[in-house]
């Protein structure tokens, strides 16, 4: 029996992922600023003192893209770089006062979404819902494809490296939901 697309979980949990980045975007927006910024804004709320290397690699974009938005929001005074004490190449990202109303709104958009659920769906519903959700991620992260079919691979003859090709797959880290929902939560 083949289910039908408006059924297919693979489908409709990348839909759902969607839809959330739209709504984020779109308050994001509001204030002038993208969703990556929110998302910076928050993880640097969550983990004070991140590399911009590792919160690249956390929201999954290149450095130099960290970079030009982390000057975007240093422009507008919301974070600042500080000096690593034991690297001078490192810069260590802490975010300033004026950062703190706009948290606020991610904070007050997230529970607004999550008494919205709570309504349609009931608690034991919502928590049932996130215990299979984090089943799904382990899942997804325990299964290995094989380099050759990973997007971006080396293309035969290539020398070039993977991530996946430098680090053993079974000590992959199951890092976080990178989205601006998980960001904020207390």
């Amino acid at each position: 029996m083949t289910e039908s697309w408006d059924r297919d979980p693979l489908l409709l949990v990348t839909d759902v992922g969607r839809l959330m980045r739209t709504k984020f975007d779109q308050r994001a927006r509001v204030h002038g600023m993208t969703r990556a910024q929110w998302q910076i804004l928050g993880w640097v709320n969550r983990q004070p003192g991140l590399s911009q290397s590792e919160l690249a690699e956390i929201i999954d974009v290149e450095p130099i893209t960290v970079a030009r938005l982390v000057d975007r929001l240093e422009g507008r005074g919301l974070l600042e770089r500080r000096a690593d004490p034991h690297d001078r190449r490192i810069w260590r990202l802490h975010n300033l006062p004026p950062a703190q109303p706009l948290l606020d709104e991610i904070r007050a958009f997230r529970d607004e979404l999550l008494r919205r659920f709570d309504e349609q769906l009931g608690g034991d519903a919502r928590e049932a819902f996130v215990d299979t959700l984090l089943k799904v991620r382990a899942l997804v992260t325990a299964v290995q494809t094989p380099p050759s079919q990973s997007v971006g691979a080396p293309r035969k003859g290539s020398a070039a490296k993977t991530k996946t090709d430098t680090k053993d797959a079974s000590s992959a880290e199951v890092r976080p939901d990178a989205s601006p929902l998980h960001v904020v939560s207390s």
